[in-house]
């Protein structure tokens, strides 16, 4: 039964995958305009972050297109093939569940941030009044 509910889903995202990503470069937000010190400032904390998501997952869509939004430069993982990332992702996460933001301190320790709504409160909160 679990192969049957696996290869739906599998089936379903090829199908709709690019119909997402389609939509999703059509509806591109225009980013937000600063200073050149005030965007300088910013892409220096988002060097800090790092999205680990799927191309294709529509709540991680919704995170990137509040990161353009933002005019964020974050790194995006793609954590949907086996491999170094998904295991980070869950090893270090604790979760194979995306989006997830990974936020490094200064003194290197990283936290995990699961939900996209918790995620864009995140982004709005700390790169939404940078002008």
């Amino acid at each position: 039964m679990k192969f049957l509910v696996r290869s739906f889903f599998k089936t379903l995202r090829i199908v709709l995958g690019p119909v997402m990503q389609l939509k999703e470069t059509l509806t591109r937000p225009q980013g937000m305009v600063r200073s050149t010190a005030g965007q300088d400032s910013v892409d220096q904390s988002c060097r800090a972050l790092a999205l680990y998501q799927y191309k294709t997952c529509p709540f991680c869509i919704k995170v990137r297109q509040e990161m353009r939004r933002l005019s964020l430069k974050i790194t995006q993982v793609d954590a949907q093939p086996e491999g170094p990332a998904r295991a980070e992702l869950t090893q270090q996460g604790g979760h194979t569940k995306v989006p997830c933001l990974k936020i490094t301190d200064e003194a290197g320790n990283s936290h995990w941030l699961y939900d996209s709504e918790k995620i864009i409160a995140y982004l709005r909160s700390h790169f939404a009044q940078v002008v």
